[in-house]
């Protein structure tokens, strides 16, 4: 009589044999298995050490505090202060060291003696000075990020105060009317009046480090609104607006012909009359008496008078927001020139003279930046030219994708820093 297996023992046999064969061939195959990956800890690290590896002490310098008060307060002998200093001649003046820096004494963790000292000169660049036996002294630089950040606002008083309720750098502020100076009257805007910016940021160890370039803005006035896109390309470099126009408009060379320049900007000139040393602040042109004088650019006569023991007979015009231009020891005044009277780039405006404090007939030529004296021969001349053809197609391409980030930017509702 046939005996029969029951059909359960046949499947649970062919189970048992499928998983003995797997299991067998499993390395031949090189099946693959599903491993746990176990994240690697993030390594930090400052000047070049890893930070859990050794022992940092954090100082400021303090007020008259010099390279040798530091390290001798830390041990050190002053003859490896006055090696370390030799050592560092050529690399980093340590009479240069200032007030309020922040300096580290780094040492390893089983010694409290510093084996190094690393100044920090600025948010970016920093000095190591070894303190063992071969006391170098090294430039380090940080790595820097630029992070696209974006700004908005809505004026209630001020652009500065803008930028200063929200907590934001100011200096963007600066850089914001730099760039619309020959388009925006920022002594004239108004409250409720707008501004969207898009500028790179630096930052160093996740702390901002300075201002980068700014890309593009806008600036609603009333019912003015004035765009500005950084371009370069093909010889032409700045800021035009969404037509293609430059922003800014240049300033004449001189506002004279002269015969020579007798006296240079200087903070510490020797007076020809005083027979003291005390600042010159402007450019003095050698001409004789009667020379006309021009305007250097556009603007308004703001100041006509006479200074007896300085300038004598002297201009005063406003260009923009930023730049003013001043005339002094003029012999008289051009037809129609008053306050308040507008001039055009290279309008007749005065004449060359000596009255005032001058030892011989000149020209005291004068400029200033947002109320600072600025050396005129140093005053870089903007390009005035509008995008080229050769520039259209790339300026069109670069303004639009600029122009879509300034539609993103939202006005804020409260002091809020937004970013991309």
């Amino acid at each position: 009589m046939r005996k029969y297996v029951p059909e359960f023992l046949l499947v649970l046999f062919s189970i048992i044999l499928i998983i003995g064969i797997l299991f067998y061939i499993n390395p031949f195959l090189n099946l693959s298995r599903t491993e746990e990956v176990v994240p690697q800890p993030e390594i930090k690290t400052a000047w070049g050490f890893t930070v859990d590896s050794v022992k940092i002490d954090t100082l400021r310098v303090k007020p008259n505090q010099c390279l040798s008060d530091m390290l001798t307060g830390k041990g050190i002998s002053l003859s490896v202060v006055d090696q370390l200093a030799k050592n560092a001649d050529t690399i980093f003046d340590v009479r240069k060291i200032k007030t309020g820096n922040p300096y580290y004494f780094i040492s390893s963790l089983s010694s409290p003696q510093p084996e190094c000292m690393v100044y920090e000169e600025s948010a970016v660049n920093y000095y190591l000075f070894s303190l063992t036996d071969s006391l170098l002294v090294t430039k380090g630089v940080k790595d820097v990020d630029t992070i696209r950040s974006t700004m908005s606002g809505v004026i209630e008083s001020s652009l500065w105060n803008s930028f200063i309720d929200q907590g934001a750098n100011p200096v963007l502020a600066v850089t914001l009317s730099e760039i619309f100076a020959w388009t925006v009257d920022f002594f004239g805007i108004q409250k409720g009046d707008r501004y969207k910016v898009l500028y790179d940021q630096y930052v160093v160890d996740g702390n901002p480090a300075g201002l980068g370039r700014v890309d593009a803005a806008l600036f609603i006035s009333g019912r003015d609104t004035v765009t500005a896109f950084y371009f370069a390309g093909n010889g032409q470099e700045g800021y035009f607006d969404a037509s293609g126009n430059s922003l800014r408009k240049a300033f004449l060379k001189a506002p004279l012909s002269y015969s020579r320049i007798s006296s240079r900007f200087s903070s510490n000139r020797y007076h020809p009359v005083l027979k003291i040393r005390r600042p010159h602040y402007g450019v003095d042109y050698a001409a004789p008496i009667g020379t006309p004088v021009h305007s250097i650019g556009d603007g308004v006569v703001v100041k006509k008078a006479y200074q007896k023991g300085g300038g004598g007979n002297y201009l005063v015009i406003k260009h923009n927001s930023v730049y003013t231009s001043e005339y002094m020891h003029l012999s008289r005044y051009a037809n129609g020139i008053a306050t308040g009277v507008r001039v055009k780039q290279g309008q007749l405006i005065a004449f060359v003279g000596m009255t005032g404090l001058a030892s011989g007939p000149h020209l005291d030529f004068r400029m200033f930046l947002n109320g600072t004296p600025v050396d005129p021969l140093k005053v870089k001349t903007p390009p005035v030219e509008p995008i080229s053809e050769v520039n259209r197609a790339l300026f069109n391409t670069v303004r639009d994708s600029l122009m879509i980030k300034i539609d993103s930017i939202p006005y804020p509702n409260s002091t809020d820093l937004v970013r991309e």
